[in-house]
């Protein structure tokens, strides 16, 4: 096209040259105009609370009432719970913290109401316990693939149980904030409640006469070490090695400062290198590699990850324990897993600053586990049981309600009733209440038998099936390594004899994955896997 084309294709454009000056002049004032609105916007910040504080939120009972949030700098904040109010002022970077007294359970329904420059409104607000659900798979399983699914959903009908489930979100700094919907327990909801939960609230409920809250963070195959927070494996002198992998990841730290400074040096100089060799046509070595050592740590296997994540947000919202079932995906590591349940719920209580706050487990059911060596998962259950020498702890057993074939027992109403137990027990100050499986206390030995002795035997020892005790092993000088040994039961004590064991000196019980042994106390609860004595 040539200059006069040119010049009589512009003029039969739609637009004049003073059209199109108006037209920019327009679209700069708009552009003003949005910059003004998104500055405004910016400079009155609405009030807003965590994701997971919602209308049908259950607050824990006799504790103060922690509330925290975002709004603009130095902005003024109430909130009102009744009778009560709390004010503060939100910090230069928007955040604000305050507190309200503490409130008596109530199945009467409450409105929290947060007012600064808008006003938040929570309903149907109830004050009762609050418990926090987390692990793996066993403990995201749902009612709905729990055992006599159809009836149990059917009969759900508890609006006073309320639960949440937190999104899966691996992350490798800690995230202040997650997005969770408190539903109430209906037979419309109940289905995908944590079943170990829900069977353990409901129990509560029908004891305690309050609301329940489940606060339900789990994610199927996990490991401990990503639920665990940093100050956790800190102060555990056995995964300090995982605490400095930890912290010479995280920026700031003086950790990551130095190594990545060292790093920039050197990719400084081979950089001063390679631009000579440019000119000189000498040859270049590779750069330096980044080293894996900062590579933040991501997935959901990976250590803090899931703390991070799932749990980070909630530490120091009140509440009256956890529960935890967890260590499949552990389970050949012995007894490094009591050093890594200690950094877990160490670290846990140390951040929430409630002191010992409850902390109730479940031991991992027997299962095959393919080929591998039928010890390994016998000396993980002894791991389990360590752990309960931590204070404020107590495990439910579970190899008497075990499916051998597969991970994931359905028969979550009786893992439910356990922890209920353990709670009501404990917790709640419920006499009568035989809470824990037997436990050895001591043992003797008296020529060719071995005698062991029980603690919290409730009522006395017996069999679930009316048999002789099974699953005992005795060891002794000249024996051929272990032994089926023979067993009685002598009210609170069981008696070992083998006819292959002259003079027994070690014992162990149900010391093989796949052992569904009989053993219980009077109320039924089983005797875990344990062993003990000197082996020849």
């Amino acid at each position: 096209m040539n200059r006069s084309e040119s010049q009589r294709s512009f003029h039969r454009s739609p637009f004049s040259v003073r059209q199109l000056k108006g037209l920019i002049n327009t679209i700069a004032t708009l552009s003003i105009l949005v910059i003004l609105g998104w500055s405004s916007t910016i400079a009155n910040a609405d009030v807003r609370l965590p994701g997971f504080f919602g209308n049908h939120m259950v607050l824990q009972q006799k504790q103060p009432i922690q509330v925290w949030g975002w709004a603009d700098a130095n902005e003024s904040i109430t909130a009102t719970i009744g009778s009560s109010s709390a004010s503060t002022t939100a910090g230069a970077d928007g955040k604000w913290r305050l507190e309200l007294p503490a409130m008596p359970a109530s199945n009467d329904a409450v409105t929290l109401t947060i007012k600064g420059n808008n006003t938040v409104e929570l309903t149907d607000v109830l004050i009762g316990e609050v418990w926090l659900c987390s692990g793996q798979s066993n403990m995201e399983w749902t009612v709905s693939r729990s055992s006599d699914s159809k009836n149990e959903i059917a009969a759900a009908k508890y609006p006073l149980i309320r639960h949440i489930k937190v999104a899966k979100s691996p992350s490798a700094l800690p995230v202040d904030d997650i997005e969770s919907k408190w539903e109430i327990c209906s037979p419309d909801t109940a289905g995908n409640f944590t079943a170990c939960g829900y069977f353990m609230a409901r129990k509560l409920h029908s004891e305690l006469n309050v609301p329940i809250g489940l606060l339900n963070s789990t994610w199927g195959g996990t490991r401990v070490e990503p639920w665990t927070p940093p100050n956790g494996f800190k102060n555990v002198p056995a995964t300090n090695d995982i605490y400095q992998s930890v912290i010479g990841r995280t920026p700031g730290s003086p950790a990551y400062k130095a190594k990545l400074n060292q790093h920039i040096a050197a990719t400084e100089q081979w950089l001063a290198k390679a631009k000579t060799a440019v000119d000189t046509l000498e040859p270049v070595t590779a750069s330096p590699a980044f080293p894996s050592s900062l590579i933040p740590f991501t997935k959901r296997k990976d250590p803090t990850t899931l703390y991070n994540g799932m749990i980070h947000a909630m530490v120091g919202f009140p509440i009256r324990g956890a529960i935890w079932y967890q260590g499949e995906s552990n389970h050949r590591e012995g007894m490094m897993y009591f050093e890594k349940k200690k950094a877990l719920i160490q670290g846990w209580r140390e951040l929430w600053g409630q002191g010992d706050f409850p902390f109730y487990f479940v031991q991992i059911a027997p299962f095959k586990y393919g080929d591998e060596d039928p010890t390994i998962l016998a000396d993980f259950w002894e791991a389990q049981t360590a752990v309960t020498t931590l204070p404020n702890t107590g495990m439910v057993v579970t190899n008497d309600i075990a499916t051998i074939g597969n991970i994931h027992p359905p028969n979550k109403q009786d893992v439910g009733l356990r922890l209920a137990y353990l709670a009501l027990k404990n917790d709640y100050g419920k006499s009568g209440v035989v809470a824990n499986s037997p436990q050895l206390d001591s043992f003797e030995v008296s020529g060719s038998k071995l005698k062991i002795k029980f603690k919290n035997v409730g009522g006395g020892l017996k069999t679930r099936d009316g048999k002789s005790p099974s699953h005992f092993e005795i060891i002794g000088a000249g024996s051929e390594g272990f032994q089926p040994a023979a067993a009685t039961i002598d009210s609170d004590s069981v008696i070992l004899s083998s006819d292959a064991v002259e003079s027994p000196s070690a014992f162990r019980y149900a010391w093989n994955k796949t052992a569904e042994p009989n053993l219980c106390g009077g109320t039924g609860l089983p005797v875990s896997a344990f062993r003990g004595g000197e082996i020849p």
